[in-house]
């Protein structure tokens, strides 16, 4: 294992900001021996954005005296790569997870894309806010997610703020640690007390980790498995957290299932024989498709074992991801931590396999893509509940926020915190929204897709329990009856009246242009119906409200 010195990130402004950092926090350190501050207090509070560049050290703040319990429970974010619904019947951790907690049925991704999604979970904004639209390029990646100050509004700062330990391992934003990053590869984010951060992980062998400001070389040996590497770092740092007495936030972001589907080792030969679902829209084109997708042949033979060897890969490849949720929680158990932790399990995104006459990939508004896993355990969450609340990836940080009691300053979602605890208000919101911007080639995306796994131009679009509608730059558009057609196979905008396209187009356009939590919460109510002309039959569709069930 190849280790590089820390070094001082950046020169010139970047180095007057370290130095003024250090000297802001030697300020810090003195006025809190001193008695200058008091406690958190336990209620909640917004948190300051430190000094731009500045990592925020092992976090001895003004409430560094925390300890875990009841008031600051610890908390656990397993958040996966390109994790699609259907493997979840291959890990039964998951399902372990979805008998003591609860499983939120309606929840959905900003975008079908890992930066501009990732983006979105670490600051709770929508793409239109974080400016991350793609994973690399002009208005994505790492350079877009630092150009508009992102790395200073993320929920682990507020947690940091609050007193937590934060711990980050995996994957981070799309750029890190390669050729064009905004930042030099020793640096560390704000806000996280621990960093184990890999670039271009995706081969699970042969990468750089930055460790705690040290990058360390990774080779091919069984052990330096990249989810297996971050399991046992993230079992040592809640050990570590446990002898301090300290409440905790630990990420462990895998870059598993992602492309190339490397399983560990111990894996490759599970499941022989294989083969992936094939639901009702696999090898079927909708009715009245969009240019994009339309002329799409009959997958070949080929086409359809190649499917079936990613989807058996993908399998092999959440194995270990399994292994790491059971090392964990066998953790929390061993340090008397269970009870006062939560845990959250999700993914970035879906993945198609198959459907639509789509050979593997994302970026498209289907539910294979956009709906994605959130399962939750922890302290007051109901074991075996199941929640229909629609639900979305910007909820995530002011969610995690709460749970540490404290608050995000700025974000469009929504703290999920009163759902868990089995309280559903009525005017709950009945609309998620999805923002995506058509890649252009670059060879530094991970996910540049071609024709045949579906390379859809810029949309924007609008999803309720009852209906997805979809605006494409080009002026097409996509409506889909979920309730008669959930497979979402006919599409039934060319039924639609001026009149009832005129009220989705506005109704979109209120929720793509707003900003902050309380004109996206406004932005997420519809009451519209639509009215679907089908011969002498009208079929009236509402946006559908959600409700909660439990067992």
């Amino acid at each position: 294992m190849t280790t590089y010195p820390t070094r001082i990130p950046g020169h010139g402004p970047l180095l007057r900001a370290a130095l003024l950092g250090l000297l802001l926090a030697a300020a810090a350190a003195i006025a809190a021996a001193l008695g200058l501050f008091g406690g958190s207090g336990g209620g909640p509070r917004a948190h300051v954005a430190p000094v731009p560049g500045i990592g925020h050290g092992s976090g001895t703040g003004v409430g560094a005296g925390l300890r875990p319990g009841p008031n600051h429970p610890n908390i656990v974010f397993v958040l996966t790569d390109d994790l699609s619904m259907d493997l979840l019947p291959y890990m039964p951790q998951v399902h372990q997870l979805q008998q003591a907690g609860m499983t939120f049925n309606n929840y959905f991704v900003s975008d079908s894309l890992c930066c501009p999604s990732r983006s979105s979970i670490f600051t709770g904004e929508f793409p239109h806010d974080t400016g991350v639209f793609t994973n690399a390029g002009p208005g994505g990646g790492l350079t877009s997610f630092y150009q508009h100050d992102d790395e200073n509004r993320t929920f682990n700062i507020a947690l940091h703020d609050e007193g937590y330990r934060t711990a980050m391992m995996g994957k981070y934003i799309n750029g890190y640690l390669e050729r064009r990053s905004p930042i030099p590869a020793t640096a560390i984010p704000p806000g996280w007390s621990e960093w184990d951060v890999a670039g271009w992980g995706y081969r699970e062998f042969n990468y750089r980790l930055n460790i705690d400001g040290t990058v360390h070389h990774f080779g091919h040996a069984p052990r330096d498995y990249l989810t297996d590497v971050i399991a046992r770092r993230g079992v040592h740092f809640i050990d570590r957290s446990a002898r301090m007495d300290r409440p905790f936030f630990l990420e462990l972001a895998t870059f598993a299932p992602h492309t190339p589907y490397v399983p560990a080792p111990r894996y490759r030969n599970a499941y022989p024989g294989l083969t992936a679902p094939r639901p009702p829209n696999f090898d079927v084109l909708p009715i009245n498709p969009p240019s994009w997708l339309a002329g799409h042949p009959p997958l070949t033979d080929h086409q359809i074992a190649k499917i079936n060897y990613v989807f058996r890969r993908r399998v092999q490849d959440v194995l270990a991801v399994n292994d790491m949720i059971a090392h964990i929680r066998a953790a929390l158990a061993a340090n008397g931590l269970t009870r006062d932790t939560y845990i959250v399990f999700s993914s970035d995104n879906g993945l198609h396999t198959g459907e639509y006459r789509l050979t593997p990939g994302k970026l498209t508004a289907f539910d294979t893509d956009i709906h994605v896993p959130l399962i939750v355990t922890g302290p007051g969450v109901p074991a075996g509940a199941s929640n229909d609340a629609m639900t979305e990836n910007v909820d995530l940080a002011q969610t995690f926020a709460q749970m540490g009691r404290t608050t995000m300053a700025t974000s469009d979602g929504h703290t999920l915190l009163g759902l868990l605890h089995g309280d559903i208000p009525a005017d709950w919101r009945n609309t998620i929204l999805v923002e995506h911007h058509g890649p252009k080639p670059d060879p530094d995306d991970p996910d540049e897709q071609d024709r045949s796994s579906g390379n859809p131009p810029s949309y924007e679009a609008i999803r309720t329990p009852a209906y997805l509608y979809v605006e494409y730059k080009n002026g097409q558009r996509e409506f889909y009856d979920l309730r008669n057609d959930p497979y979402e196979l006919d599409n039934l905008a060319p039924m639609l009246s001026p009149a009832d396209l005129a009220a989705l187009h506005a109704d979109l356009t209120r929720f793509e242009q707003c900003h902050g939590t309380a004109a996206c919460w406004a932005a997420g109510h519809l009451d519209a119906t639509i009215a679907i002309h089908r011969g002498r039959r009208d079929i009236k569709l509402m946006p559908g409200s959600p409700h909660l069930n439990r067992g």
